[in-house]
C-alpha cells in the first residue's frame, strides 16, 4: 500500500495517557532479555562468558581451554576451531570465532559455557590464549584518511554549492577554527544481553535490541538459516541510545553458543566493561569550520570539513558536516568528510549521530561570529534564516526555528544579557548564558507493516514488530491507533517486539513512532476499505507503508533552541549548569508525558556530553581505559538542576505523518553541548572548542 494516508483527527493524541508498561516495570514483572529461557528449553539454561583479545592486531596462535574445562560447572569452550561455522563471514564485526585473525583489542576470541554465571566467569579467566602480535594503529592524530563512498544514513561524502573561495576572499569577517568531540559510549541501564535457544530446527533469540526484524534479517543468512527458522523477541528493553540499533558481536556469540548445545537455552549478558569494546560508540570527530560574513553577520560562506575514525574491520562514518548544508542561508558552502581506519572497536550509532558533534562545531562557531560582528547570538541566527532549504532548494515543511529562539529568549530572560563576556559575577562564581540552535531531519522509514484485527464489540488488536526501548512506544502507538480507529485507547490491544509480528524498522533515528504510526493508520484505513466501518469479529487487514512523506518536494526537519546558564568557579574552574531550557518545533506531540521525558533525557545527555563524557583510548594498546561508570563520567542527579522544556503550540505536520507528528528522541541532545560551551565562554571569556568543557580550562 503506497498511497498517502488521510490525516486523522486527534482525540487521544495530545493528551496524557499513563504508560502501558508502567505497572509491569515498577512491580518487576517486565521480563528482559536475560530473564527468558528457563521455561523454554528442555534443560536448564547455560551461561556464556566472553573471552576477549588482549592485543589490537595479529593472530591467535593457540587457545588452551584445559584449565577452564577442569573447573567445576564449565561445560565447553568455543573458539575459532571449535565454534559452529557461519555461512557468510563478510561482516567481520559479526563473523566471530571463524578464523584466527584479531582486528581490535577486546575482540571475542573464545566463549565459555557453564552451569552458573560464577563458573562461566571463572572459566573465562582460566582460558589461556597465545597470540602472534602485529603492529597496530589506534590514534586519529596523524592517521591517514580517505573519502568514504558515503556517510551514515546515505548522505553524500562531499557537497558544495556556490563560489566558496570568492566568498571568503570578499568577507569582512571570518571565523576559522578547529572543534572536536571525543569518543563517547552509549551506557544504557540494561547492558546488551541475549538468551538464545536452538531446538535443532529453529533459533529463538530473546534480545535486548532496538530492531527485532533487523537482527533476524542479518543473522539468518550468516547462520545459513531460512528466515522462518529464526525468531527474535524483545518484549522489554532497558535503553539503547542507538547502540542496540544494529546487532553486535555478543548477540552472535549467544547464537553460536546455542547452536553448539541444542535444546539448552544460553544466556549472555555483556558486562559494563565489555560494552566499551563490543557494542558501538560515538567516534571522535574533528571539524574545521570557516564562516565568512558581512560586518552585520550575514553569512557569505560556510565550510565544515570533518574528520573521524572508524574500524579497519568495518566502516562507519559519522555524518558530522551534513547539518551545515541546510541550517543557515549563505550563497556559498562546502562540506567534506574524511575517515581514518584504525585497529579499534567498531563505532556505530549514538543518539543524534552526526548532528550532535556537527552542530556543536557549527553553533560554537556561530557564537564566535556573533561576538566578532557585535551582534546578539539570537539576532545573528535570525538574520541568517533561509527561505528554502539551502541544500535541496525545497520549501520547508514548517521551519519554526525563529519562533523557538524568540519564545526561548522570552522564557529564559535573555533581554538585558550583557554582550561582553566575564562581566557577571555572583560571589566566587562567574555567570554566563548561551544559546544554540538544534535540528534533526525527519527520517521516515518505508517497509513497515501492520495488522489490524477486529475483536468485536468495538475492540481491535494491532500488531507490528516494533520495539519499545523505554521511550513509550507501547503507549503512543495505542493512542495513534485509537484515533485512527475512532475508539478509546482502552479498546486497542497492541502487540509489538517480536518477529512473528509484521515487519518493522528500527527504533532509532527519531523515526520509529512516525514510521510505525503511519503504517498503523494506513492499515486502519485498509481495514475500513475491506470490511466497512463496523467490521465483524475476526476479520483483519494487513498493509505496508511504502511511502508517505513528500521528501522530493519538501525539506522535512525539526528545529529547536537550547538556552543554558553556566556558572564557573573563579578559583577552581568548577562548572555548574543551574538552568537549561529547550524550545522545540517537532510536530504534534502524541503524549505530553512521554514527550517531555524524551526531551528531558536529550537535554541531560547533552549536558553530560558537554561537561563530563570522554572515553580515553590508550594508543599503545588500542583499548579504552575509561571502561566503567566510575571512570567514564556521566551526569548524575547532583549535576542536573533546573531543566525546562516547551514545544510550540499548533505544530501539526501532516506532510511528515498522517497524525502530524515528527520524531523527538534525538533533537533534545542536539545543540545542548554548544549552548553550555557558549555560556561558559560568556561567563569567563575563555573559549573552549573541544568537548568536554572541563574545569582545568578555566584555572588561570
Amino acid at each position: 500500500m503506497t498511497q498517502q494516508a488521510t490525516p486523522i483527527e486527534a482525540r487521544s493524541m495530545g493528551t496524557h495517557l499513563d504508560r502501558a508498561d508502567g505497572r509491569e516495570k515498577v512491580t518487576g514483572h517486565a521480563r528482559y532479555a536475560m530473564e527468558h529461557g528457563a521455561d523454554d528449553g528442555v534443560e536448564a539454561p547455560l551461561t556464556a562468558w566472553l573471552v576477549q583479545s588482549t592485543i589490537a592486531r595479529g593472530r591467535v596462535v593457540r587457545v588452551d581451554p584445559a584449565a577452564a574445562l577442569a573447573h567445576p560447572g564449565v561445560v565447553s569452550v568455543l573458539d575459532h576451531e571449535t565454534a559452529p561455522r557461519l555461512a557468510d563471514t563478510e561482516d567481520r564485526e559479526l563473523a566471530i570465532l571463524q578464523d584466527d585473525r584479531v582486528g581490535l583489542r577486546g575482540q571475542i576470541v573464545a566463549v565459555v559455557l557453564a552451569e552458573t554465571p560464577e563458573a562461566a566467569r571463572e572459566g573465562a579467566r582460566l582460558v589461556h590464549v597465545a597470540y602472534d602480535e602485529e603492529p597496530h594503529r589506534a590514534s586519529l592524530e596523524g592517521a591517514e584518511t580517505y573519502a568514504p563512498e558515503s556517510v551514515n544514513a546515505g548522505h553524500e561524502t562531499d557537497w558544495a554549492d556556490g563560489d566558496v573561495a570568492a566568498a571568503f576572499a570578499g568577507a569582512a569577517v571570518v571565523v576559522d577554527q578547529r572543534y572536536s568531540t571525543p569518543h563517547e559510549h552509549n551506557s544504557p541501564m540494561e547492558p546488551h544481553a541475549a538468551t538464545a535457544l536452538w531446538d535443532g530446527e529453529r533459533l529463538t533469540l530473546w534480545d535486548s535490541t532496538q530492531a527485532v526484524h533487523a537482527v533476524a534479517k542479518t543473522f539468518a543468512p550468516m547462520l545459513g538459516l531460512e528466515a522462518a527458522q529464526i525468531t527474535v523477541r524483545a518484549p522489554y528493553v532497558g535503553g539503547g541510545f542507538g547502540s542496540k540499533g544494529l546487532p553486535h558481536a555478543p548477540e552472535m556469540a549467544a547464537a553460536l553458543a546455542a547452536l553448539s548445545v541444542p535444546g539448552r537455552p544460553v544466556k549472555l549478558a555483556v558486562t559494563r566493561q565489555q560494552m566499551f569494546a563490543l557494542t558501538g560508540y560515538r567516534t571522535e570527530t574533528v571539524s574545521h569550520v570557516r564562516l565568512a560574513a558581512e560586518p552585520d553577520g550575514r553569512l557569505l560562506g560556510i565550510e565544515q570539513h570533518a574528520v573521524s575514525q572508524t574500524s579497519a574491520i568495518k566502516e562507519f562514518t559519522e555524518q558530522t558536516a551534513t547539518a551545515a548544508r541546510m541550517m543557515y542561508a549563505a550563497p556559498a558552502r562546502a562540506t567534506t568528510h574524511r575517515v581514518a581506519a584504525l585497529d579499534v572497536a567498531v563505532p556505530s550509532w549514538m543518539r543524534a549521530p552526526g548532528e550532535m558533534p556537527g552542530m556543536f562545531a557549527q553553533e560554537v562557531a556561530m557564537d564566535e561570529l556573533a561576538f566578532a560582528c557585535e551582534v546578539d547570538p539570537i539576532e545573528l541566527r535570525v538574520r541568517n534564516e533561509p527561505d528554502v532549504d539551502p541544500e535541496t532548494g525545497n520549501p520547508w515543511n514548517n521551519r519554526r526555528l525563529v519562533e523557538c529562539l524568540e519564545r526561548g529568549a522570552e522564557r529564559f530572560g535573555w533581554d538585558g544579557r550583557p554582550s561582553a563576556p566575564g562581566t557577571v559575577q555572583d560571589g566566587d562564581w562567574w555567570v554566563g548564558t548561551g544559546v544554540a540552535a538544534a535540528t534533526y531531519p525527519t527520517l521516515w522509514m518505508p517497509g513497515n507493516t501492520a495488522r489490524v484485527e477486529s475483536l468485536g464489540g468495538g475492540r481491535y488488536a494491532v500488531s507490528i514488530g516494533a520495539v519499545d526501548i523505554g521511550t513509550g512506544a507501547r503507549t503512543v502507538l495505542v493512542q495513534i491507533a485509537a484515533d485512527a480507529l475512532g475508539v478509546d485507547p482502552a479498546a486497542v490491544d497492541l502487540h509489538i517486539g517480536d518477529t512473528d509480528q509484521p515487519a518493522a524498522t528500527v527504533a532509532g533515528g527519531s523515526a520509529g513512532t512516525g514510521s510505525w504510526g503511519t503504517a498503523i493508520v494506513q492499515t486502519v484505513q485498509q481495514l475500513r476499505a475491506d470490511h466497512g466501518e463496523h467490521p465483524d469479529a475476526g476479520v483483519a487487514s494487513t498493509a505496508t507503508a511504502e511511502a508517505y512523506p513528500d521528501m522530493d518536494r519538501y525539506a522535512l526537519h525539526s528545529f529547536g533552541a537550547v538556552f543554558a546558564e553556566v556558572r564557573v568557579h573563579r578559583w577552581t574552574g568548577e562548572l555548574r549548569a543551574p538552568r537549561l531550557l529547550g524550545v522545540y518545533s517537532s510536530g504534534r506531540v502524541v503524549n505530553p508525558m512521554t514527550a517531555r521525558s524524551q526531551f528531558y533525557g536529550g537535554l541531560v545527555m547533552g549536558l553530560s556530553g558537554a561537561l563530563f563524557e570522554e572515553s580515553v583510548r590508550d594508543p599503545r594498546f588500542g583499548h579504552v581505559v575509561t571502561q566503567d561508570l566510575a571512570t567514564y563520567h556521566v551526569a548524575s542527579h547532583a549535576d542536573v538542576h533546573g531543566i525546562e522544556v516547551e514545544w510550540l503550540a499548533d505544530d501539526t505536520d501532516t506532510l511528515a505523518t498522517p497524525f502530524g507528528g515528527r520524531g523527538i528522541g534525538e533533537i533534545g541532545i542536539v545543540g545542548t553541548a554548544a549552548a553550555v560551551a557558549n555560556a561558559a565562554w560568556h561567563a569567563t571569556g575563555i573559549r573552549v572548542r573541544d568537548l568536554p568543557v572541563t574545569a582545568d580550562r578555566f584555572v588561570r
